[in-house]
């Protein structure tokens, strides 16, 4: 019976029956110093410190997304964007991309409390471990 159902209908409900995702690009920024850029997020009020990222919106290619995203939290630009690690969050699909950073950052979003370079012997603790543990990865192994 599935089989003769016109194509239109079969997407139709498939897309209207499978569960729906978000996602967010995040950024590994490392610079020339092989420091990590994080920054002190509003929405993060128990951790504050996080890898720089956002939502990607409809039809936004993931590094263009991340790309809009340090511009308009920190002012920097981004080359060298390279996906490193995705996974999902339960409904949530979290795409880490490495880069590295031109220009110097600055707070330019109310969501910004403030930027940090980090070492990786100071990356804060109460970090989520996820992204404390790819942060190790990337400044462990190094990055072009």
């Amino acid at each position: 019976m599935w089989q003769n159902l016109p194509l239109i209908v079969r997407v139709g409900v498939i897309r209207r029956t499978q569960e729906k995702f978000t996602a967010s690009a995040t950024a590994i920024i490392v610079n020339d110093k092989g420091e990590v850029l994080l920054l002190d997020h509003v929405f993060r009020p128990t951790s504050g410190w996080a890898l720089p990222g956002g939502f990607l919106q409809a039809s936004e290619q993931v590094q263009a997304a991340v790309q809009r995203e340090i511009r308009e939290e920190v002012g920097l630009e981004l080359i060298n964007v390279t996906l490193y690690f995705a996974h999902t969050n339960g409904r949530h699909i979290e795409i880490y991309l490495t880069a590295s950073p031109v220009g110097e950052p600055r707070v330019n979003s109310r969501e910004i409390i403030g930027f940090k370079w980090f070492r990786l012997d100071e990356v804060p603790s109460d970090m989520s471990y996820t992204q404390q543990r790819l942060i190790r990865e990337v400044l462990q192994t190094g990055f072009d």
